[in-house]
């Protein structure tokens, strides 16, 4: 992964564990063991799921970017029903607080989008590759005193 790329990666992903602690603290403390368990739980999935996400993206980009928009689109479609899935699947849990694991799995996701936002906002990526190998002056065309 090119250096953009990881710290793209890290700037969006250790927001989202602080907010993920943040949570499984709160969550003990409401919900006992259990919240605290399904909070880290519901941390890790984001991280993981974001985490891959963002990684197939930016190799869609290198490899086929006339495809990136839509690519983006349906990642992030496929991201968010995949999400719904999960908290579906453990809606009647008893290994984990279901409450604390949806409710942190909405925050965590929420924190991800923005600490990737401003990620992106701040990175200084070029979006037009200069071509060094050339060195060409452009020709004048307009008219000149």
């Amino acid at each position: 992964m090119p250096s953009n790329d990881a710290r793209i990666l890290l700037q969006a992903a250790v927001p989202t564990a602080a907010v993920g602690a943040i949570a499984a603290v709160v969550s003990g403390v409401v919900a006992g063991g259990k919240g605290a368990l399904g909070a880290v739980v519901a941390t890790l999935v984001v991280i993981l799921f974001m985490g891959i996400g963002l990684y197939v993206l930016q190799r869609t980009a290198k490899s086929l970017p006339h495809l990136f928009q839509a690519m983006g689109l349906l990642l992030y479609t496929a991201q968010i029903l995949l999400l719904f899935i999960f908290v579906a699947a453990f809606k009647n849990t008893t290994l984990f607080n279901p409450k604390a694991f949806a409710i942190t799995l909405v925050a965590t996701t929420l924190a991800w989008i923005g600490a990737q936002a401003r990620a992106h906002m701040n990175a200084k990526i070029l979006y037009v590759e200069p071509d060094s190998a050339k060195g060409d002056k452009p020709e004048k065309t307009g008219h000149s005193s």
